[in-house]
C-alpha cells in the first residue's frame, strides 16, 4: 500500500484495531474521560473510548458534556500529553543501600521496556514530542531514561475536528490537521474521523503492516470532501499568536506595562508549566529512609514559577512574578528559537485552559507584541 493513499475504516470495525495491536504485543494507551476529563490511560478495547463526549475550554475553566454523538474523538485535549508517559514527573535515577559491612552499594534501576501504541493524539501533541525528543535526544547528553521510554513507541494520530475555544495551533503551524511530509513530527497511522467511520493513512513501515491487517476499503470523493471541509472548519479558531516577529520584540520589550499587569494577576502555581506539552524543567534530589539506610536520588518536574528555580549561587535571579512569568514567555517564544530552531509553543491552548487566574497566553503575546506599545 502506498502511503499517500488513504483508506477507509467502518466504525464497526475501529476494535479490529485494538485486536491488532494486542496480538502485535502493544500495551494500548488511549483517551478516557476521568476525573472529569479527557486522561491518557492504558485501555483495551475501543468501547473505553470517549464516545458521545466533547469539552467546553475557555481561560480557566475545562468541562465536558455527553450527547447521543457516535463520534469517539469529538474534543481537542485534556491536561495530558504524551510528555508525562516519556518524561515522568518523578523517577529515581540512582539508589545507595548501606550494607551490612557500611559500605555503600550504588544500583540504577531497571529501564523500561513497554511497547507502547499511543492512540487519538493531536498534531499540537506530535509536534511538542518532536522538541522532546530533540531537547532529551539530540544534544550533547542523550536522557536514557526517555530514550527507554521513546523506544519502540506506536503514534496513531487522530485529525482535530472539535478544536477548543482556547486552540491556536493554526498559528503556530502545528495543526489542527497532521502532515505526512518530512517536516512535520511522525505518526505511524493517521485518523480522521467521519460520522460513518475513519480515513486511515499510513504515515511509517510499522503503520504499513498495520495497515494491511486492518479491513479497509477505498475511500470516495465525498469522504475525501468531508475530510477536506472538516480541516477547514477546524482551522476557524478563536485565538492565534500574533503575525509579527515575536521572538524579537519579547526580548526588546522587557519593560513594557504588560508585564506588571500579568504579574498582578498569576498566582506562580506552576500550572501552566505542568500542562505544558514541552516544558522540560526538572530538579534533582535526595530521598533519605527513615533509618538512613537507603538514599534515592530523584529527578522530577520543576517550573520556572517556583521561587527555587531562579536562585543560582546564593542570588535571586528571578525574585517575583513578574520576572518568572517573562522568563517563561520569553524562553518559550523567543530564545527556543535559538536552542531548537522554532517556538517551544505548540499552540494547545493548556496553559489557557488550565490557568486559575484565567490568563489568556496568545492574549498576552498580543498585548506585548502589538503595535500600541
Amino acid at each position: 500500500m502506498s502511503r499517500a493513499t488513504v483508506h477507509f475504516l467502518l466504525r464497526s470495525d475501529l476494535e479490529r484495531l485494538f485486536t491488532t495491536l494486542t496480538d502485535n504485543q502493544y500495551e494500548i494507551i488511549g483517551p478516557t474521560v476521568k476525573d472529569g476529563a479527557v486522561l491518557y490511560t492504558p485501555i483495551q478495547h475501543s468501547e473505553q473510548l470517549p464516545q458521545g463526549w466533547q469539552q467546553l475550554q475557555a481561560p480557566g475553566a475545562y468541562r465536558m458534556t455527553r450527547d447521543n454523538s457516535q463520534r469517539y474523538f469529538a474534543w481537542a485535549n485534556g491536561p495530558q500529553a504524551l510528555k508525562p508517559w516519556l518524561f515522568a514527573p518523578r523517577e529515581i535515577i540512582w539508589q545507595a543501600e548501606r550494607q551490612p559491612d557500611g559500605s555503600l552499594q550504588f544500583s540504577e534501576p531497571a529501564q523500561p521496556d513497554r511497547k507502547l501504541a499511543f492512540i487519538g493524539l493531536r498534531n499540537c501533541d506530535l509536534a511538542a514530542l518532536k522538541l522532546q525528543d530533540q531537547h532529551f535526544l539530540q544534544g550533547q547528553y542523550r536522557d536514557p531514561y526517555y530514550a527507554a521510554r521513546r523506544k519502540g513507541l506506536l503514534l496513531i494520530a487522530v485529525n482535530c475536528s472539535h478544536p477548543a475555544d482556547t486552540c491556536f495551533c493554526a498559528s503556530t503551524g502545528d495543526g489542527p490537521h497532521a502532515k505526512a511530509d518530512s517536516e512535520q513530527p511522525g505518526f505511524d497511522l493517521c485518523l480522521t474521523e467521519l460520522d460513518d467511520g475513519f480515513l486511515v493513512q499510513s504515515g511509517s513501515e510499522p503503520g504499513d503492516q498495520l495497515l494491511e491487517q486492518l479491513p479497509v476499503s477505498p475511500t470516495t470523493e465525498n469522504q475525501l470532501h468531508q475530510q477536506l471541509q472538516q480541516a477547514l472548519q477546524a482551522a476557524k479558531q478563536q485565538r492565534a499568536l500574533p503575525s509579527l516577529p515575536i521572538k524579537d520584540l519579547l526580548a526588546e520589550r522587557r519593560d513594557h506595562p504588560q508585564w506588571d499587569d500579568i504579574a498582578e494577576r498569576c498566582l506562580a502555581c506552576g500550572n501552566c508549566t505542568q500542562v505544558c506539552p514541552t516544558c522540560f524543567c526538572h530538579a534533582e534530589g535526595e530521598q533519605v529512609s527513615l533509618n538512613s539506610a537507603v538514599s534515592e536520588h530523584t529527578r522530577e518536574w520543576a517550573s520556572c514559577f517556583s521561587e527555587g528555580h531562579g536562585y543560582m549561587a546564593g542570588h535571586q535571579a528571578r525574585p517575583g512574578i513578574r520576572e518568572r512569568y517573562q522568563q517563561w514567555m520569553t524562553h518559550k517564544l523567543s530564545y527556543w528559537h535559538d536552542q531548537y530552531g522554532r517556538s517551544g509553543c505548540t499552540g494547545c491552548g493548556r496553559c489557557t485552559t488550565w490557568c486559575p487566574a484565567a490568563i489568556d497566553f496568545p492574549l498576552e503575546v498580543s498585548r506585548i507584541c502589538g503595535d500600541d506599545e
